[in-house]
């Protein structure tokens, strides 16, 4: 079918196709939802089950081990690891990467059923489980909100204001608030007021309880109404708290609890989660957009709401930023169509200067269509704008200006050979569109690995596979429609018939000298590029590796962490020393602090830490990106010189999944003494290696416990249980939660406890007194307790798929790559003796990386498969496709060179660019094979066609090589594509080598062409 001439003749059909990509494409930028980065699964889910009073050992033996056996039951679960910790079991569940999103809730369906199930088994006093599916949700707009001079329940007042109305704005799905000052009501009792009125502390709890309980009075019926008898709680003020009748029911023998204790409503003692900005104590709100929408949209539309709001806001509270997704994502946006304005305008103007005007605003207009068309097919198929598909289309550039550049220049070519411009449209394209549509299906094939892949890498760049395919389909239909009828516009005034001969230039004679050279020495050619590709696949040896690169965001986390069993107040002394200092350096805009645990999920690939009172994290946020890699290492230094007694780490954020420690060694096995002396081990080898930095493990410090020597036999005489026994310590040193007070929809506790002066003592423990519920009277403590033991018990159990696993974990040096510091210390880690039953399993970013090439490369033989079938199909030989298949490999060599000239890591972005190239070459390969054969079956002598066809392709293969090579220069300048420009840069420039020397050479090779001209037969 003759397209081209269809084209020009009915040219209304083209001209919509143009209309439908210049209006849709319009439409698609302005409709495409806006993100950051790609949205990827995060297919975890956490149990929590609280087991009050339970040491670590118990939680994992009596609730972990039997929910862990429940769990692993579903088919569908890939990981299970859980921590137990005293008092609390929390198991992570993370599904097999074959499963998809919209699979997930079906299985949490499962997974909360077999959690159920097992409620049952649980021990006496452990708390229902509870099964978060949710936390991977991401919270793009998050604020700081300070409001000095407020009360714990104004501050309470103003988030529930703020939440409420920003669920009002359209496409916000949810508002989450954080670091709010819980209150608590704290009766405290001396000890000696108990003791000498004979009160248990049983019964205070049980009257404030009464006295506050909802309880159903029942109802009547008057008349014709059925009319409820309410009896109102007798508790809705501190002073009613304080007017409790504490006493013997039935007798006067009673007094005000105001009378023996002291009354207060404050924030509580010990918070469990403390957040501050830039000094200041703070709360957070965090937004999150609905999952279709636009974030930049979402983002502007809060902006607008809070500002109305201002007005309404109680003087003195303030919003301020920590990370706004909606300014991120359009300033990225922006710079990125600045990039790709950029390329456009470069590939332009070089046609334009080696190839004409007319052609250049033809391959030009054509290039323009190609990539609005592509988002108008994105906003059809649902493809969000952000960092990876956008950056397809720079990584597509080359093949995308390609296809137009052989059309227009087979055109121009027939042209100035004195054919009419319809003929020489007809034939220029007629000739080249099969080859073309081979060699971009090719193409796409290079990139299907990704397509397919299952795991979250495939998912998080799944756009890239899905822009390349659509983008490069539609270039090639565009080149044999629309380039044809805007070269028949342009060129059919130009002058453009000579009987010169087209490819009769300087450069074409010179470039012909150099390929009969190579033709007449063919086998030294061969053995010099079998050479450079050797040396160059051995000089691979010697380039860094990397799974993805730093992002670009200026922020940086520093993590804090005493030793493990401090007091959240202690963490909070130590962090307000820090803040102060980091807001001191220069460089530093803002400081966010999070004590207790991590922030809300700000973005996808932020994983939040989980409660540790001995934790604490900083979020900050530096002037400019350059200032970071400087602020990084004197943080890093100084804070480990000013709190020795810590564990200080500096933590750049990343592109893409994956998270924790950069090198993990996982050590499996039963006994925790065993497991503590292999750790110290690994930490021994790892601290000798200056490659390493933040060297810990993950079990941490055992922690210090107090333990009573419970005396069975004389508390059994004394009437005294265990129960009682605790209930009396914890009286004596946390307290005992009495009751609830309600006030509107807050739920304040009732905590009833000692003064501060009997708490503050340890050695107080053993005057305490306890009530004997035999003699109905108090009974001194060391009565039934043999004293008061100091032990270390295990604080942290880390057990994954059910075997317990201590981990060891660091970070890389500066300069140095995970993967190069991971090289460093494997075989010395790898060759420590284990003892039976224990085995040394690698994780962090060689786990990740692994991973990730693990399920590109179950899906690369497909698709290499499918592209040699492509290759076969296209020419119906097998000379050909093997002529194609052998320059392939030799693309490594530019790769090489470009990555060690400047020193950038070899990512897994640079192996998708090494993907792009490998379809590049052959595309180039395919069309020049396709030109030798075609001018051999005109009658030309072999020699001879061999050497015009390779002519004739070397201004469109240098063409699209310079200006994919120039296109790719904004890229250097981003983090994420640098590595991949690079490849793609450098491997380029010498794939256009082999393009034009070794595929001719190795044709006259397979097909026996004499390199000589007395050797040419017919």
């Amino acid at each position: 079918m003759d397209i081209a001439k269809s084209s020009i003749e009915r040219p209304v059909v083209t001209w919509l196709i143009v209309v439908i990509c210049l209006v849709g494409g319009i439409w698609g930028f302005n409709n495409l939802g806006k993100l950051e980065d790609p949205s990827f699964t995060i297919p975890n889910a956490i149990i929590n089950t609280p087991y009050p009073g339970a040491t670590a050992q118990e939680v994992e033996e009596e609730v972990t081990e039997r929910l862990e056996m429940a769990i692993q039951e579903l088919q569908q679960i890939d990981v299970i690891e859980s921590l137990s910790m005293p008092g609390r079991s929390e198991i992570e569940v993370e599904v097999a990467s074959t499963y998809r999103s919209h699979q997930l809730p079906q299985i949490w369906d499962e997974l909360r059923r077999k959690i159920n199930d097992t409620q049952a088994a649980l021990p006496e006093g452990a708390s229902p489980s509870q099964v978060n599916d949710d936390f991977g949700e991401v919270y793009g707009i998050f604020y700081a909100v300070t409001a000095p001079g407020y009360s714990e329940s104004e501050i309470r007042d103003v988030s529930r204001f703020l939440q409420r109305e920003i669920l009002t704005v359209p496409n916000v799905a949810r508002v989450a608030t954080a670091g709010e000052r819980e209150e608590a009501i704290y009766i405290e009792i001396p000890n000696e007021r108990l003791t000498t009125l004979g009160i248990p502390v049983d019964h205070v709890i049980n009257t404030i309880q009464t006295e506050n309980q909802v309880a159903d009075a029942g109802s009547m019926r008057i008349g014709d109404d059925h009319v409820r008898i309410v009896v109102r709680a007798g508790v809705d003020s501190v002073a009613n708290i304080e007017s409790i009748r504490i006493g013997r029911p039935g007798t006067t023998e009673q007094i005000s609890l105001v009378d023996i204790a002291t009354v207060t409503r404050q924030a509580v003692e010990v918070p469990g989660h403390l957040i501050r900005h830039n000094g200041e104590p703070a709360f957070t709100l965090a937004v999150a957009g609905v999952a279709e929408a636009n974030i930049v949209e979402v983002g502007e539309a809060v902006e607008r709401h809070l500002q109305a709001l201002e007005g309404r806001i109680p003087l003195g509270v303030e919003l301020q930023p920590i990370y706004e997704q909606h300014r991120v994502v359009d300033e990225a946006i922006n710079d990125f169509l600045l990039n790709l304005a950029m390329s456009v305008s470069i590939v332009i103007g070089v046609l334009c200067l080696f190839m004409g005007w007319r052609v250049g605003m033809v391959v030009g207009a054509t290039l323009l269509l190609t990539v609005l068309g592509t988002l108008f097919f994105m906003w059809v198929f649902d493809i969000e704008m952000e960092r990876v598909s956008l950056g397809a289309l720079i990584i597509a550039m080359g093949m995308l200006v390609d296809n137009a550049i052989v059309v227009a220049e087979g055109m121009l070519i027939n042209m100035q050979r004195g054919k009419a411009v319809k003929e020489a449209a007809s034939e220029a394209a007629g000739r080249t569109q099969i080859p073309l549509l081979g060699a971009t299906v090719i193409g796409i094939l290079a990139f299907s690995g990704i397509g397919l892949s299952d795991d979250v890498t495939g998912e998080f760049l799944f756009s890239l596979f899905a822009v390349i395919a659509v983008s490069l389909l539609l270039s090639w239909a565009l080149a044999v429609t629309v380039t044809p009828l805007f070269g028949y516009y342009l060129f059919r005034n130009a002058q453009l018939g000579s009987d010169k001969d087209p490819h009769g230039g300087l450069i074409y004679r010179l470039y012909a000298h150099f390929l009969s050279l190579a033709l007449r020495l063919r086998v030294l050619t061969v053995t010099l590029l079998v050479g450079v590709t050797a040396a160059c696949a051995w000089g691979f040896t010697f380039v860094s590796q990397s799974f993805f690169p730093d992002s670009n965001t200026p922020m940086f986390y520093v993590n804090y962490e005493l030793p493990r069993g401090s007091d959240i107040r202690a963490t909070r002394r130590d962090a307000e020393r820090i803040e102060t200092y980091l807001l001191d350096k220069a460089g530093v805009e803002a400081v966010s602090t999070f004590i207790g645990r991590g922030a809300t999920r700000f973005m996808l690939t932020y994983a939040p830490e989980q409660p540790d009172p001995a934790y604490a994290q900083f979020i900050v946020r530096a002037e400019s990106l350059e200032r970071i890699a400087e602020l990084d290492s004197e943080v890093y230094a100084e804070l480990q010189a000013f709190f020795p007694e810590a564990r200080v780490r500096t933590q750049r954020i990343q592109f893409g999944p994956g998270t924790g420690a950069q090198i993990e060694a996982r050590f499996h096995g039963s006994d925790p003494v065993v497991l503590r002396r292999l750790a110290d081990e690994a930490k021994e080898i790892m601290r000798g290696n200056p490659a390493l930095i933040d060297i810990r493990q993950d079990w941490r410090e055992q922690e210090t416990v107090v333990a009573p020597q419970f005396n069975e036999e004389r508390a059994r005489i004394a009437g005294v249980s265990r129960d009682e026994l605790a209930q009396t310590l914890q009286f004596a040193s946390s307290g005992v939660r009495a009751g609830t007070y309600r006030e509107g929809d807050s739920l304040i506790p009732i905590i009833a406890r000692p003064p501060e002066n009997e708490r503050r003592n340890v050695s107080r423990l053993a005057d305490r007194m306890v009530w004997s519920s035999a003699e109905q009277r108090f009974i001194p403590i060391a009565q039934i307790v043999d004293g008061f033991a100091t032990e270390s018990q295990e604080a942290l159990i880390h057990r994954r798929n059910r075997v317990r696993t201590l981990t060891v974990q660091a970070d890389p040096a500066e300069g140095y790559t995970a993967n190069a510091a991971f090289s460093t210390v494997r075989g010395a880690i790898e060759d420590m003796t284990l003892p039976p039953g224990y085995a040394l399993t690698w994780g962090g970013e060689y786990e990740n990386s692994s991973d990730a090439q693990e399920s590109l490369a179950r899906q690369l033989p497909l698709s290499f498969v499918a592209m040699l079938v492509v290759s076969i199909l296209l020419f119906g030989k097998l000379r050909q496709p093997l002529i194609i298949w052998l320059v392939v490999p030799m693309s490594i060599c530019g790769v090489v060179i470009g990555l060690l000239l400047t020193g950038l890591p070899f990512s897994f972005t640079a192996l998708l660019g090494m993907l792009s190239l490998s379809g590049m070459l052959m595309k180039n390969a395919i069309v020049l094979v396709d030109e030798i054969d075609a001018q051999i079956k005109t009658g030309k002598e072999r020699l001879s066609a061999l050497l015009d066809a390779s002519t004739s392709r070397l201004r469109p293969v240098t063409l699209a090589a310079g200006t994919t090579i120039l296109g790719m220069l904004p890229l250097l300048f981003d983090a994420f594509f640098n590595s991949m420009a690079v490849t793609i840069m450098g491997g380029l420039a010498f794939a256009s080598l082999l393009t034009l020397i070794a595929v001719p050479v190795f044709y006259s090779l397979l097909f026996a062409i004499p390199g000589h001209e007395s050797q040419r037969q017919d």
